[in-house]
């Protein structure tokens, strides 16, 4: 390596690391002191959602970078001492005063068509840009902001629910999260029973498929025959983005239980030929509709394959989450369904009263196992599959498998799906063909055993 090049590595790493967040720290000092001065000595925090408004109003216009920095730090700490229903009340004000204003705008058009400029054109750009966006964006930089953020918009999905008019609002914020979280920005760790404790607290926390139940759980996950991978955000180093866990093993997997088996019988990674994604955790409510986890597969695939050559099969075991309620609906007449009518007279029949011991019935399990594979393959929201997980998958250019009957035996498994569980595979050299042919043609990749299972409710003629 070039010598000069060599020692010009170090100067890099002062000017673009740890100093940067002592400046960012010292101007917040600095605007501390502006903003107690300008109060005469007080330090006005604003209190309740009609104050903390005209805070943001202030933020906005202001310019003066260290007190900005200090007006934005408490608007974020007031904020989070807010009373879920004043909260509510804040957001409201956001949807009423920070969006784009029409007049404005209008004026701005005016202008641009009269003369064109490039300071007309610039005057129409700034009037197209709503208030809550300059806001989020001067909040973000103060120190630690942007998990805050990812947390604020937590809470303003839950209110917006109530609220439809919140939706612009959470539009502007998620757009400036899908630049915040671009996909160069993430850093893919594999997470070991050594990494920080904080971290792995946040993996039982943050679990959202099957449950971790305690360290010792959590220990057994991380074994040499398991493996965990985690996206970062530079901005949030040691809390995960989202998370998936895989198993090494001989053969493909049918069961979630002998997976998540605590006290199992562990296997030697050096014999498996079987990579099997059991659970991806999406770990902040904030981040909902950004999506990391078709990349977040595909890498780790792509790691794995690196490390352990030996690997043959890269397959998931997932969930059917939208079946049960699917099948309820449609017995009840509220959602269409694509099977011919004498096929679903005959269904409803078995189905109309599904008892509790369904499991150990065959007539149930025969009828369920089939109409699952259908529902995967037939049913669909416009062009692609009903089922939220079966869109994930096949988007990503994965193959639907195998249905298996019993794959997840745990209460939630039983009220989502009756149980069944599949496989997704993803075969590296086709990955792209079928991402292409699910988007460009509503392509549904299915092995033939999948294919044929559904066709079986139709008599063999599907």
């Amino acid at each position: 390596m070039d010598p000069a090049l060599e020692q010009s590595k170090p100067a890099s790493k002062w000017v673009f690391g740890a100093p940067i967040s002592r400046m960012l720290a010292s101007a917040l000092a600095a605007g501390r002191i502006i903003l107690r001065q300008k109060s005469g000595g007080k330090n006005e925090v604003p209190v309740g959602p009609v104050a903390l408004l005209q805070t943001c109003a202030d933020l906005v216009e202001h310019r003066g970078e260290a007190s900005g920095l200090a007006l934005a730090e408490q608007i974020l700490s007031a904020f989070e001492a807010l009373s879920d229903e004043e909260k509510g009340a804040f957001f409201r004000g956001l949807a009423e005063d920070f969006l784009v204003d029409p007049e404005r705008v209008n004026a701005a058009i005016v202008q641009q068509q009269s003369i064109t400029t490039p300071e007309s054109l610039a005057s129409l750009r700034k009037a197209l840009e709503p208030r809550c966006n300059r806001l989020f964006r001067r909040l973000n930089q103060v120190p630690d902001a942007t998990g805050r953020l990812v947390k604020l918009r937590g809470e303003l999905l839950h209110h917006e629910a109530a609220y439809p008019e919140l939706k612009p609002i959470d539009d502007d914020l998620k757009r400036l999260l899908l630049i915040w979280f671009n996909l160069g920005f993430l850093s893919l760790r594999r997470i070991s029973w050594d990494s920080p404790a904080s971290t792995l607290e946040k993996l039982i926390e943050y679990e959202a498929v099957h449950e971790i139940r305690g360290w010792g759980d959590l220990r057994s996950r991380l074994k040499e025959d398991r493996r965990l991978f985690a996206y970062f955000h530079p901005a949030m180093p040691d809390d995960p983005i989202i998370f998936v866990q895989v198993a090494l093993k001989a053969g493909s997997s049918d069961s979630i239980g002998p997976l998540v088996q605590e006290d199992r019988l562990q296997q030697n990674p050096a014999l498996s030929d079987t990579a099997t994604f059991y659970s991806i955790s999406n770990c902040h409510n904030g981040l909902r509709g950004i999506s990391f986890g078709n990349f977040l597969i595909k890498q780790v695939a792509s790691e794995l394959r690196s490390e352990l050559p030996h690997l043959k099969r890269f397959e998931t075991l997932s969930p059917v989450p939208g079946f049960r309620a699917w099948l309820s609906r449609a017995l009840r007449g509220d959602v269409s369904h694509t099977l011919p009518e004498q096929v679903w007279d005959r269904l409803v029949t078995y189905l109309d009263d599904v008892d509790e011991d369904f499991p150990t019935n065959p007539l149930i399990q025969d009828t369920l196992r089939p109409l699952c594979a259908h529902y995967l393959l037939n049913e669909k929201a416009g062009a692609f599959p009903v089922d939220p997980v079966a869109r994930f998958h096949l988007s990503n250019g994965a193959i639907l498998d195998q249905v298996h009957w019993g794959g997840d035996q745990s209460e939630m498994g039983i009220q989502r799906s009756f149980g069944i569980m599949v496989n997704y595979v993803y075969e590296p050299e086709e990955i792209e063909n079928r991402h292409e042919g699910y988007f460009s043609e509503g392509r549904i990749a299915a092995s033939a055993s999948v294919c044929e299972l559904a066709a079986g409710l139709l008599g063999g003629n599907g």
